[in-house]
């Protein structure tokens, strides 16, 4: 049994229907593995009243457990990490997101898998072995795997789902993908594989199921995807 701790890093905005269930399911999972590990919980300033959610799920698992580190406004997926990684007392940091479409039932697999092979990164792909997507429309199927498919032919980044963003990283490994990543949103995912290919570190890959959000509104639109491209050519001038 590894006697490393983890940090799991949940950056949320309007998840109050989500986040009561995931903060269960990891908890589940983590303590059936008997792993050492914290949720840090960053919420953005939702009007929801995710962070009241939040506050109350604290009260029940215990603030050694549940860590709140709420800032005051939507400040980026990128800066939400970097705040996250701040507050963290890990060796090695879990990113996932909070809707519900990483299941983390992944997660100690993840830390099996990074165990067996020293691993500096573990990334999960909907699109090796037996990973997919449920609850897609062809339009959101297209548009991911169009992406994808994109950022593989201009960037060879040796991996096969460049914009998933359910991650084991070594802490001091992602603390300097962050360092040098430039790109925001949904690109930032993506750059980060990029520049850990540039550092030699070591990457495995662990097929998951990513399942659509039951509760909420997905934050992809049609501005993410035009500065998503934008940001792909930035990358393949640049690397």
């Amino acid at each position: 049994m590894t006697t490393s701790k983890y940090s799991i890093l949940l950056p949320t905005y309007n998840e109050k229907d989500n986040l009561p269930i995931i903060i269960w399911l990891i908890c589940k999972y983590m303590d059936e593995s008997k792993f050492d590990y914290e949720i840090i919980i960053i919420d953005d300033g939702s009007p929801d009243k995710t962070l009241e959610i939040a506050q109350e799920l604290q009260s029940l698992y215990g603030s050694n457990k549940i860590v709140l580190r709420p800032r005051a406004s939507k400040l980026g997926l990128g800066s939400a990490y970097i705040h996250g990684i701040t507050h963290a007392t890990g060796d090695f940091i879990v990113i996932m997101d909070a809707d519900l479409s990483h299941h983390p039932k992944f997660i100690p697999l993840f830390i099996q898998l990074q165990i067996e092979q020293n691993l500096d990164i573990v990334t999960g792909t909907r699109y090796s072995g037996n990973g997919g997507v449920f609850g897609w429309d062809f339009r959101r199927k297209l548009i991911s795997r169009g992406a994808n498919y994109l950022s593989s032919v201009l960037l060879s980044p040796n991996a096969s789902d460049l914009t998933g963003s359910f991650r084991l990283y070594r802490k001091h490994v992602l603390d300097k993908l962050i360092s040098s990543c430039v790109s925001k949103g949904y690109v930032f995912q993506m750059e980060m594989l990029v520049r850990a290919r540039q550092f030699d570190f070591t990457i495995g890959e662990l097929p998951i199921t990513f399942v659509d959000r039951v509760y909420g509104q997905s934050k992809l639109g049609g501005a993410e995807i035009v500065q998503y491209v934008k940001n792909l050519l930035y990358l393949f001038a640049t690397v």
